[in-house]
Order: C-alpha cells, then structure tokens, then sequence
C-alpha cells in the first residue's frame, strides 16, 4: 500500500474540525460586496456572486489527501467531492481548475493517474478542465477549484428548511468507518468496493431530479458527518428530526461501528455536538454513523411534504439507495435535531 501509506489521514476525514474552523474565521477582517449573495457567514456549500439578472456564479474548492490506494480512483473521488458543492446549491459545473501537492520524490506516474481520474469525473460531468496549480509537499494531495452557475432567484441554501419539510438523504452513510476498517486491514472487499462506488458517485444525476420539485434546503454531508450538516440546515429557525432506522447503511457500517472503529474526525463532530444534541437513547454504533465523516457524500434535501415522495421516487431511478430519513418541524426546543 505504498501510496496510501504516505498519508496520516485522507479525505473529507481530513478536515479541521467546526469548533476550531468557526474560531478561525469569526475574527477575519472583510469587506462587503453587494453582488455577493452567499459567503461563509451561513456556513453554506459554496460562494455564490451574481454577475446579471439571471445570472450568478458559484465557486467553490475541495481537495485532500487521499483515502483509498489506486491513483485514479482517488482522484475521481477528489473530483466528485469537489463538485458537489455546486450541485447542492441547485447550479450546474461550468469548469475547474486543478489543486495538486505531490512528493518530489514519489513515482509521477501516480500523479498522471490522479490527474487522469479527476479528468474522467469532470468529462462525465460535462465540465472543463481550465487548468490549475501544483507544488511539491511531503504528502499527496488532490482537489478542485470549482467555478458553476445558476439562476439568482433559483439558489438552494443549506439553511432555508421550512417546518413540514420531508429529509431525503441520497447516498448511504458509512465512509469513514469503512475506510478505516479498509486501513486497519479488516474491511471486507465489498465494503470496501461499495464505498469507493459511492464515494465516485457524482451527486449530479440527484441534483438534475431534485430541480423539479420544491426543495427548500439542501447541503452535501461531507467531512462534518450528517449532524454538523443537518445542525447547519436547521440552523436557530427549525428542528430537524431524524429516524435512525430510516437511515441508508453502505454495507457492514454499522457492524464496523459496532466495533468502536471510530475515526478522529468523528470524534470532533461529536465534540462540537456535544451541548446540542440530547443522543441518550440512541445506540453507539448509531452515533458513531451519525457522526462519521462522509467524502464525497450524498445530498441531504429538505422537499415540501406533499412533493417528497416524488421526488425521492424520481432520485432514486438513478441512486436507488436515496431514502426519506425524517422531517423538519417548528423549533419548540433549544436543539436543533432530535434523533430517534
């Protein structure tokens, strides 16, 4: 495993955890454009800056190191993470610029791979490759600089749920517990194989489905785990409840968890939680899933009630695993989300 063996962590389980990053970022001087519709003040999936009346950009970036060992496999995970973000505001890929940091002294021909993996996902997406940046580093990593586009009046939030909604969540969760099962040499090939799948998976086919009906929120669950992400959709406005045995489970996920294969950024999102959340009667190997960080996630949606069944029908033509995993109702408690 000589390429992944270069790596401390990879993925979207790489990320600085929201404690720290909202610490970060709550003191940094700015300066305010009018034409800037969305920035991280909401903590949403991307920027979006309107350039005409019925035009507007979305720009977005991701990259990381990696979490599987085949090259072009990582990058086409690393691509389809990156473009999710675009897809999650109701917007369409336009082009995208290459992130890369590479070891001098590692074999090139693994970064042609990775480079040649990302091409293939932004060719299915029927975006650009418009160029890039690279620098030498003593680990590999791999991303995007996402530009996109959609209609001012038709952006979709992460924190616009309205009370009634209907949670569809699309992709199944369990990434990083596989992942980590995958590096302690104890996943099973198909665990393994049904979570590189998903993780390729571009959420574009969804996103298409979704523009359809009346969806009032939607966020991709990333890095943060579904509860950061649905904490964010909920926001101070709205309660999110979620059915844990509505949940989609990659398969053996949930045995994994069972067996306290929890990773470190799990740990953070559960420590960020860790006041807003009541998880007294939820099952450890459930909050270890709950909390679990997804690369290249599916697609939380909050749809209008008497439209839900819909458009979940209509998603999962192509991503048949997409389920229905709560509601979102008014906020009558402190908490954001109530799990059942």
């Amino acid at each position: 495993m000589e390429f992944l063996s270069q790596c401390t962590s990879g993925g979207c389980g790489a990320k600085i955890g929201p404690n720290e990053l909202a610490g970060f970022l709550n003191h940094l001087p700015t300066f305010t454009d009018k034409h800037i519709l969305v920035d991280f003040d909401s903590s949403d999936d991307a920027a979006v800056y309107q350039i005409s009346d019925d035009t507007a950009l979305i720009s977005t970036v991701d990259f990381f190191s990696p979490m599987v060992d085949d090259p072009k496999t990582f990058g086409r995970i690393a691509a389809a993470n990156a473009m999710s973000d675009v897809y999650a505001m109701g917007g369409e890929v336009l082009f995208a610029l290459n992130l890369v940091c590479f070891p001098e002294k590692m074999d090139k021909q693994m970064l042609s791979d990775i480079l040649y993996g990302g091409a293939e996902k932004l060719k299915e997406a029927q975006a650009s490759l418009a160029g890039g940046h690279s620098i030498y580093d003593h680990e590999p990593k791999y991303g995007l600089a996402v530009t996109g586009k959609v209609d001012p009046q038709k952006i979709i939030r992460n924190n616009t749920a309205k009370p009634g909604d209907v949670l569809i969540l699309t992709k199944a969760l369990g990434v990083g517990l596989i992942q980590a099962a995958a590096r302690g040499q104890v996943a099973s090939k198909k665990a393994e194989q049904a979570a590189i799948d998903s993780m390729e998976r571009l959420n574009k086919y969804a996103a298409e489905k979704m523009r359809g009906f009346a969806v009032h929120a939607c966020t991709d669950v990333t890095g943060f785990g579904l509860l950061v992400h649905a904490a964010e959709m909920a926001d101070k406005h709205v309660t999110l409840v979620i059915d844990t045995e509505q949940l989609p489970l990659l398969p053996e996920a949930y045995r994994y968890a069972e067996e306290f294969l929890a990773t470190a950024a799990g740990q953070r999102n559960r420590q960020f939680m860790a006041e807003k959340i009541d998880l007294s009667t939820v099952s450890s190997a459930f909050q270890e899933i709950l909390f679990d960080p997804q690369t290249s996630g599916g697609l939380l949606l909050s749809v209008a009630p008497e439209q839900a069944e819909a458009c979940l029908a209509a998603i999962q033509k192509e991503d048949p695993v997409a389920a229905i995993i709560g509601e979102v109702c008014e906020r009558v408690t402190e908490q954001p989300l109530i799990i059942l």
